[in-house]
């Protein structure tokens, strides 16, 4: 996964990311009885979420940090560390659940993680996930290529954002038959007057690596200086999501 977390930070004033993700779990059909794994279960808010649905879960997220406060908010549940792309379930899963994970994987890697989960589901089973689709934050991406172009600096996408054939037609090509799939823009407010600089600073790391602190400053003030007339309202940073969200089942 292409981050770092800084899992404090993240629970305090990225908690949007949990409550978006709160709407995908209506995608899970079937009884309760259900053994439902929660991948990239982060600080394992949605686990919870499913818990109270009755479910029996398992939280998976190649995090430590984020795992140890998951453990601490929610000790009566399980948590495991491990990677989407190779992690082994003693059980194999009814569900895979998974929230604002995908993107995060390499583009030349998504065939295998794929493939990992439908291993990982018994026959019939489904897999239930949302992420970012194809023109996700591209206004911060744009501005922030211009800017760093400018500087001749090379701006690296980390994120992986598909549109709806490009991802529905790798899952069949894997085994899964989709059986519901949508691509749509949610504008997700910030937290704080400076969430945009926030938001950079969380979720858009790696091409600031190596960066003095001055030049980021330069950057993310002139990103901000950019972007404020068509991302800044209501005193508070919109930026510029689009999620894919589909629901598949192991044939």
């Amino acid at each position: 996964m292409n981050i770092t977390w800084q899992a404090e930070n993240y629970k305090d004033n990225f908690s949007f990311v949990h409550q978006y993700g709160e709407d995908v779990l209506d995608l899970i059909t079937g009884d309760t009885s259900q053994f439902v794994v929660d991948l990239g279960c982060g600080n394992g808010a949605l686990t919870h979420k499913l818990s109270e649905r009755g479910f029996r879960v398992l939280g998976i997220d190649d995090s430590s940090e984020m795992l140890a406060l998951a453990k601490r908010q929610y000790s009566e549940l399980s948590f495991l560390q491990g990677n989407a792309l190779n992690f082994q379930l003693e059980e194999k899963a009814d569900v895979i659940f998974s929230n604002a994970v995908f993107h995060w994987i390499d583009a030349d890697r998504q065939e295998e993680m794929l493939r990992n989960l439908f291993c990982q589901l018994k026959p019939g089973g489904q897999l239930v996930c949302e992420f970012g689709g194809k023109g996700c934050a591209e206004l911060v991406h744009s501005t922030l290529e211009e800017l760093f172009s400018a500087r001749d600096f090379s701006y690296l996408r980390a994120f992986y954002f598909p549109s709806i054939g490009e991802y529905t037609s790798l899952m069949e090509s894997c085994g899964f038959k989709v059986t519901y799939a949508i691509l749509f823009d949610r504008p997700t407010p910030q937290k704080n007057e400076n969430g945009l600089e926030e938001w950079i600073r969380m979720f858009d790391k790696k091409p600031f690596e190596g960066m003095s602190e001055s030049t980021v400053k330069e950057i993310l003030t002139e990103a901000s200086e950019k972007l404020r007339p068509v991302l800044f309202r209501e005193g508070r940073w919109f930026i510029d999501y689009v999620r894919i969200r589909i629901r598949a089942v192991r044939k």
